[in-house]
């Protein structure tokens, strides 16, 4: 997957190679191996283990051509590519991370028009859990494992941004 850096006429070839669970992740970036080990994530911030140096990174709210990503205090504006898109998602939604795991996203900004579950619920695979209404349109956000509602973190009629953690299931 290739990106570019705003700034840097070179596009940087990057890829996850393997999820080997609990936060440790094999990231190849220009044919170069790098062992991640993810210490915490939420929906717009990280904190990381990079070839034995701590990381901080924070996205920040971005145009419909760039990414913002605060790193380590400095700010980098990278170009969107559908690539870097399709790496970010895939980071933000990586079931193998221990606190990503659990955790239920979504996947469109919008309003809370009805939650389907309470509190301690048993669910399964592919569940509805709540309906996100988005320029007139009604998506369900479904379960993506079995288990049980530990939270819900929104009230109908709240609105949410994308990649937001909508519950928690344990």
């Amino acid at each position: 997957m290739k990106f570019q850096i705003e700034g840097n006429t070179n596009k940087i070839n990057a890829e996850l190679v393997y999820n080997k669970g609990s936060g440790d992740l094999l990231f190849v970036i220009d044919d170069q191996k790098y062992n991640l080990k993810l210490l915490k994530s939420t929906s717009n911030e990280f904190e990381f283990i990079l070839e034995n140096t701590y990381h901080y990174v924070k996205i920040l709210p971005s145009t419909e051509t760039k990414y913002k990503i605060y790193i380590d205090g400095i700010v980098v504006e990278i170009k969107k590519h559908s690539k870097i898109t399709e790496i970010i998602e895939k980071t933000l939604k990586s079931k193998g991370t221990a606190y990503q795991a659990n955790n239920v996203t979504s996947q469109i900004p919008g309003r809370v028009v009805k939650v389907s579950v309470s509190k301690g619920d048993k669910i399964k695979e592919g569940d509805p859990i709540m309906v996100l209404e988005s320029m007139k349109m009604q998506i369900a956000i479904k379960s993506h494992k079995e288990g049980t509602i530990k939270e819900i973190k929104v009230k109908e009629g709240s609105t949410v941004s994308r990649n937001e953690i909508v519950a928690i299931i344990e």
